[in-house]
C-alpha cells in the first residue's frame, strides 16, 4: 500500500469509529426523550404520538418564542377606542350545539382564543383553565377551535370536545369549529375581532393557532396576544386585573 492509501484507510477507520459513536449517543438521546414523553404523559388520554411529542416539547417551543420573539406580538387598545358595532350582539354556537349570546357576558372580560389539538401550542389549553379558574367570577375563556393552519386541527366537534375534556379538564365554552382567518366563512365574531371598522381600532388577524382577544366588561376589544405570549403571561394577568 502507497502512504495514501493507508493514510485513507487509516481515516475511513476512525470516521466509521466517530460515525458509530454519534448514531449512539442518538439513539440513547432517542429514547431518553421518548421516556420523557411519557412521563409528561401519563395522564394524557387518547393523544396521538405527535400530540404527546407537542405537548412534552411545549416548554422548548415557548423558550424558543421568548428567546427569538417570535410569534410575541402585544398589541394594546391605548386610547380605549369604543367599538362601533355592539360586541354584545354576537353570539356563538357552541360544540354542544347550544347558542351562547354575548349580551350575558355583560360585565364580565372575555378572552377568546382561536384554538386547535394538534399544535405546538396545545398545552395552552392548560394555562386557559387555570386562568380561568382563578378569575372565574370576573373572566370568560371562549376557545374558537379552527382547522385554518396547517391542517392542525382535523376532528369533529364531538372530537374536540372530548379531547379537550380528558385531557385538560376544559370547562369554559368551547365553539362549534369554525374558520378564523379572513376569508368569506370567517366567523362572525372574528369578523369583528379583526376589522377596525366594527371594534373600533384592531386589524390584527390570528397569526398562528391560540392568538388571544381581550374584551373587557364594557365590551371595548382592549387587547391582543400573539400565540407565543401564554396565558401564564404576567401581561395578560395584568390586563384582565385592571
Amino acid at each position: 500500500m502507497t502512504t495514501v492509501e493507508v493514510e485513507l484507510f487509516y481515516f475511513s477507520i476512525d470516521t466509521m469509529k466517530k460515525l458509530k459513536r454519534f448514531i449512539i449517543v442518538l439513539l440513547v438521546l432517542l429514547a431518553a426523550f421518548a421516556v420523557y414523553v411519557e412521563i409528561v404523559n401519563r395522564n394524557s388520554k387518547n393523544m396521538t404520538y405527535r400530540q404527546k411529542i407537542l405537548k412534552a416539547a411545549y416548554p422548548a417551543i415557548m423558550w424558543l418564542n421568548k428567546l427569538t420573539g417570535s410569534k410575541s406580538k402585544k398589541m394594546e387598545n391605548t386610547q380605549v377606542k369604543p367599538p362601533v358595532t355592539s360586541f354584545y350582539d354576537l353570539k356563538a354556537k357552541l360544540s354542544d350545539g347550544s347558542e351562547l349570546s354575548f349580551s350575558t357576558l355583560k360585565g364580565k372580560k372575555v378572552l377568546l382564543v382561536n384554538t386547535a389539538s394538534d399544535c405546538g401550542y396545545t398545552n395552552q389549553y392548560d394555562d386557559l383553565q387555570r386562568l380561568y379558574n382563578d378569575n372565574s367570577s370576573k373572566l370568560v375563556v371562549i376557545a374558537f377551535p379552527a382547522n385554518d393552519f396547517k391542517e392542525q386541527e382535523k376532528g369533529t366537534d364531538a372530537d374536540i370536545a372530548a379531547f379537550c375534556k380528558k385531557n385538560y379538564g376544559i370547562s369554559f365554552p368551547l365553539a362549534q369549529k369554525s374558520v378564523v382567518v379572513q376569508s368569506a366563512e370567517q366567523n362572525p365574531v372574528f369578523q369583528w375581532l379583526t376589522d377596525s371598522t366594527k371594534n373600533g381600532w384592531c386589524n390584527q388577524f390570528p397569526t398562528w393557532n391560540f392568538s388571544k382577544y381581550l374584551v373587557n366588561e364594557e365590551g371595548v376589544l382592549t387587547n391582543y396576544f400573539d400565540p407565543g405570549v401564554s396565558p401564564a403571561n404576567t401581561e395578560i394577568r395584568t390586563a384582565i386585573r385592571k
